[in-house]
């Protein structure tokens, strides 16, 4: 590694992955949200899907039926001012922290001027015909939200996956191999450390041993000298003096 072993990486490096490990698992718990709500989109879709199928063929059978009733009133409704009266409006979602998209209709407040259709015959048919259709309108603009939420909500779980599998596999374990390197490294800087100073410490203990054994001897020789001294000054001095020799000193 190229990372120096010293106690400053090693406590970064230690909150490198507690930051990791708490992103990865704050990222796992994202994308089993992700899941589950992938899983109820996917069920709404099927669900959403199996009643179109009987709405779209109820709607074009009451169409059928409307134009048996009133005749052809294509050509009428083709004239009017064809301004749409149902419009889809766009929103957000926000699931786990991901934006997904919503559609939804609303009223735009146009007027109607096909209301002469039908005052012939097939009146009631037409109404259902209208009736059925709007059913079948809302249906295909809610699964169209469905489908772009799903699909967007699978792009976000890939991304998330990735980067739950990043973290997982490549980033925690790289920072972990770093601190057991930067461990290992400042182990063996402690045992060098540590033979060093019992070197030291024996190197120091056999000089003060040496410097004992040496005061030692030159105490037993000091010893040794002061006692051939005290035996010689044993003998009196003044005995080869004669006192009668000196004058008396007249004061």
């Amino acid at each position: 590694s190229e990372v120096p072993p010293t106690r400053m990486n090693q406590q970064v490096f230690k909150g490198k992955l507690k930051a990791a490990k708490g992103g990865h698992k704050l990222l796992k718990k994202k994308a089993d949200a992700l899941k589950a709500k992938f899983r109820d989109y996917a069920k709404a879709i099927a669900e959403t899907k199996a009643s179109m199928s009987s709405d779209a063929s109820g709607a074009f059978f009451s169409l059928t039926q409307a134009e048996y009733a009133a005749g052809n009133f294509k050509q009428k409704v083709a004239e009017g001012s064809m301004s749409a009266r149902v419009r889809v409006g766009a929103g957000v979602q926000n699931v786990a922290g991901v934006k997904l998209p919503v559609f939804s209709t609303y009223d735009s407040g146009a007027a109607v001027d096909n209301h002469s259709l039908g005052l012939v015959g097939g009146g009631k048919k037409i109404v259902a015909v209208r009736e059925k259709f709007t059913v079948l309108l809302n249906k295909l603009i809610k699964l169209a939200s469905l489908q772009t939420s799903f699909v967007t909500l699978d792009e976000a779980m890939k991304v998330t996956n990735r980067r739950v599998n990043a973290l997982e596999n490549v980033t925690i374990p790289k920072i972990e191999d770093v601190l057991r390197y930067i461990s290992r490294e400042l182990d063996e800087l402690e045992r060098e450390d540590f033979t060093r100073l019992k070197l030291v410490q024996e190197k120091k203990e056999i000089e003060m041993a040496a410097a004992a054994k040496q005061k030692a001897a030159e105490n037993a020789a000091a010893a040794k000298a002061g006692k051939t001294i005290a035996r010689n000054t044993d003998k009196d001095i003044t005995a080869a003096f004669d006192a009668t020799d000196d004058e008396d000193v007249v004061f």
